[in-house]
């Protein structure tokens, strides 16, 4: 069987920056342990396989070491992919059928949005092997599906965390999101990173779903809907956010393809 395979840079326009993702469009139904030997050989942060039907495709991610029930680069890659190499009509939305629900892109001039449910956090004592292995003075500890959501004192402390990933990986939680208000001279309102050893992902990139969490503890802290987000990764990436009344999460980036290539097994 031979089976395309796109890689695509999202959240940039800059090749070799942003998050990258493997995208495959299905031209057969493949099994679960097929996508994870595919994403392992792929070694990337994410790799997205979707399957059409009759209202959109489904979508499937799967890390180099498991599946996973959301992922925000993955998916604005998928949505590229299906835009870009003649899946979808460019005026037509991308609808992907997940396991956290329907999924919606659409094309915003040079940007693709994201419709993505908004995960909540609550407050936790900061438990001290999570200061331990980040080695910094944490000012709040939040817990939510996703992550432990960490906010620093400054975005210097985000940007020089050396964090231990052996110790980040015997958390009871698979990732660890952290966060500060930007640089007061600066064009973002907040900056973050996303430590997931725990997903087989020291630091991932750019991250979609951590912003699904960032984006209503924002939204309390600096009392206002719309952000511009920047995640602080070697790679670096940046992600319009806009909170939404109903509990949505509006994610838009923007993308661009570095590969192209074809599986033969």
């Amino acid at each position: 069987m031979k089976q395309s395979i796109v890689q695509v840079d999202a959240f940039t326009v800059e090749p070799f920056h942003g998050n990258p993702a493997a995208v495959c469009v299905l031209t057969q139904s493949q099994s679960a342990q097929w996508m994870q030997s595919v994403a392992q050989e792929m070694n990337l942060s994410e790799t997205a396989f979707l399957t059409p039907q009759a209202d959109g495709y489904h979508l499937r991610w799967f890390t180099p070491t498991t599946e996973v029930p959301l992922c925000g680069h993955a998916t604005l890659a998928s949505a590229h992919v299906l835009w870009t190499e003649g899946h979808l009509s460019e005026d037509k939305p991308a609808r992907f059928h997940t396991k956290s629900g329907l999924l919606v892109a659409q094309r915003q001039a040079e940007w693709i949005e994201l419709d993505f449910p908004a995960n909540f956090s609550e407050v936790i004592t900061t438990p001290p092997e999570l200061e331990q292995a980040l080695g910094v003075l944490v000012k709040t500890t939040l817990h939510n599906s996703l992550a432990y959501l960490v906010e620093v004192e400054a975005a210097n402390v985000v940007r020089q965390l050396e964090p231990n990933f052996s110790l980040l990986k015997t958390l009871p939680v698979d990732g660890v999101i952290v966060t500060s208000k930007a640089e007061k001279d600066s064009e973002y309102d907040f900056i973050s990173r996303f430590f997931a050893p725990g997903l087989g992902i020291d630091e991932d990139p750019v991250t979609g779903a951590a912003h699904c969490c960032l984006a209503p503890f924002w939204r309390k802290h600096l009392q206002k809907d719309e952000f511009i987000a920047y995640q602080a990764s070697s790679r670096g990436g940046v992600v319009k956010v806009r909170y939404a009344g109903d509990e949505r999460v509006y994610l838009s980036g923007q993308a661009v393809t570095v590969m192209r290539g074809e599986l033969i097994y």
